[in-house]
C-alpha cells in the first residue's frame, strides 16, 4: 500500500519540490541524491563481498 508510488504521486512530489527549491536548485539536489545512492550501493557491495569472503574462510577452516 505505502511502497507503491504511481505517476500522479510522483508528479505531485516533483511539483512540490519545484515550488520549494526552485528550478535552479533541483539539478544540484538530484546530483547530490544520485551520489548518495551510488555511495550507498558501493558500500553495500563492499560489505557483502567482505561477508562472503569471511564465510569462505570459515568454511575452509572447518
Amino acid at each position: 500500500m505505502f511502497g507503491r508510488i504511481g505517476l500522479p504521486e510522483l508528479i505531485l512530489i516533483l511539483v512540490i519540490a519545484l515550488i520549494i527549491f526552485g528550478p535552479r536548485k533541483l539539478p544540484e539536489i538530484g546530483r547530490s541524491i544520485g551520489r548518495g545512492i551510488r555511495e550507498l550501493r558501493q558500500a553495500t557491495t563492499e560489505i557483502s563481498k567482505t561477508v562472503s569472503l569471511d564465510d569462505a574462510e570459515d568454511e575452509k577452516k572447518e
